[in-house]
Order: structure tokens, then C-alpha cells, then sequence
């Protein structure tokens, strides 16, 4: 019986390891598998956009957002205008406010936060939406 370990062992010993193998075969694998092209920012705002306009449910509108702030990127204003007018037209006036929640989340900076909402205004004005921050001020 020892001595059949003892073989065994040897045996194993002298075939390559599992971690050889892999040494040789990974990159390869992971050039492949990472083969697709990055995508501009521009063709993620279109695609959205497109998403957007063609979403026809609650859940839809909800789904596309959820994808796209969890890029690491502050969406366009014109994907977060297709979004709000997507969450108006399903009827969700809590899901538009929620937006620029997002945006404001996302954004590096206050100053352009406040630059998204300057240039989102005639649309929040056209779609009647108060901002949370309108509804309730904080007294800092």
C-alpha cells in the first residue's frame, strides 16, 4: 500500500501542474474573452437615448436606468432627458424626480450639477417637475 502511494505521488510530481497548464492557456483565454471594443461615449448616449424613447413599461424605464448609472459615467443630458420624458410617459412622476437624484449623485462636482439642471430647466418646466431639493430646502 505504501509503496502504491509512493508511486502516485511520483507520478503526480511529474505531470505539469494544473497552474502550468493555466500559465499557458489564461492569456490567451482572457484575450479573448475581453475581445470587444470600448464603447465611446457618444454611442452610449445614442443607445440609451434609443432605449429611452422605445421603453414602453414601468419596469422597462426602470431597468434602462438602473443599467445605465451603473456605468462608471455621469449620463449625457440627452439620456437623462430621454429618461424623464420615458418616466413621464409610463406615468411615474417619482421615477423623473429620482433622475436627477442620479445625476446628482454621479456628478463630481456641485457646479456641474447645477450646469445639468440650467440646461434641463425648460424640460423640468415643460414636464411640471419640482426637484426634491425645491420641496424640501435644508436650512444649511
Amino acid at each position: 500500500m505504501r509503496a502504491q502511494l509512493v508511486s502516485t505521488v511520483l507520478r503526480a510530481a511529474a505531470r505539469p501542474t494544473l497552474a502550468a497548464h493555466n500559465a499557458r492557456t489564461v492569456p490567451h483565454l482572457i484575450r479573448c474573452a475581453s475581445g470587444h471594443a470600448e464603447e465611446s461615449f457618444e454611442s452610449f448616449s445614442e443607445r440609451y437615448i434609443h432605449f429611452f424613447k422605445n421603453a414602453e413599461d414601468l419596469f422597462e424605464v426602470q431597468r434602462g436606468l438602473n443599467n445605465c448609472f451603473s456605468h462608471d459615467l455621469v449620463p449625457s443630458p440627452g439620456v437623462v432627458e430621454a429618461a424623464v420624458r420615458a418616466a413621464r410617459r409610463v406615468n411615474d412622476y417619482a421615477t423623473a424626480i429620482r433622475i436627477f437624484e442620479g445625476v446628482k449623485e454621479k456628478v463630481e462636482s456641485k457646479q456641474q450639477y447645477e450646469s445639468y439642471l440650467q440646461e434641463l430647466k425648460p424640460l423640468r418646466d415643460e414636464l411640471g417637475l419640482t426637484l426634491k431639493e425645491e420641496l424640501y430646502p435644508t436650512s444649511s
